[in-house]
């Protein structure tokens, strides 16, 4: 239940700064859009919410992760448009399994979506018994689980560590 009111409120402030005029037909239609959101998918979107309660945690998300995720997006942008306007095209295509600490639900769906949003990788699939990722990489550098892990998961595993277990 906390975790439908959380979603509710979250989803109404969303669509209340994306619909920025505050009259009642938004207001009201913004409501309703909520209140469906958190009903439908409330179960699905945080299964400890008391976490979202801790400062710390905001800070590392917003101080640490954001800059680190931008950084590297930048980096990989440039890496593949240096790979796109290559005359010779140097890709060397794959997919490499890599091993991650992380258990929640929560932390593994940023983790994969942190390295399915940096262009040259995506995520592929998750086994969340055994901690594994398996990443489909333009470039792979190494094909061993503890190199490509170190490579590709170790920049954003030990802050969103801290974020969300």
């Amino acid at each position: 239940m906390k975790s439908r009111i959380i979603l509710f409120v979250l989803a109404f402030l969303a669509w209340c700064f994306l619909n920025w005029v505050p009259d009642w037909q938004h207001l009201t239609t913004g409501f309703f859009v909520a209140f469906f959101v958190a009903l439908i998918t409330g179960d699905l979107f945080v299964t400890r919410p008391l976490l979202l309660k801790h400062p710390y945690r905001w800070w590392c998300f917003i101080v640490c992760y954001l800059p680190r995720f931008l950084w590297e997006c930048i980096k990989a942008n440039i890496d593949v448009a240096y790979r796109v306007a290559h005359p010779k095209l140097p890709i060397n295509p794959g997919i490499v399994k890599v091993k991650t600490s992380l258990k929640t639900d929560t932390g593994l769906t940023f983790l994969a979506n942190s390295i399915t949003l940096t262009p040259g990788t995506m995520s592929v699939d998750i086994d969340r018994d055994n901690g594994v990722l398996y990443i489909h990489w333009i470039n792979v550098k190494d094909k061993e689980t503890e190199a490509a892990t170190k490579i590709i998961v170790e920049r954003f595993e030990k802050i969103l560590a801290k974020i969300f277990e």
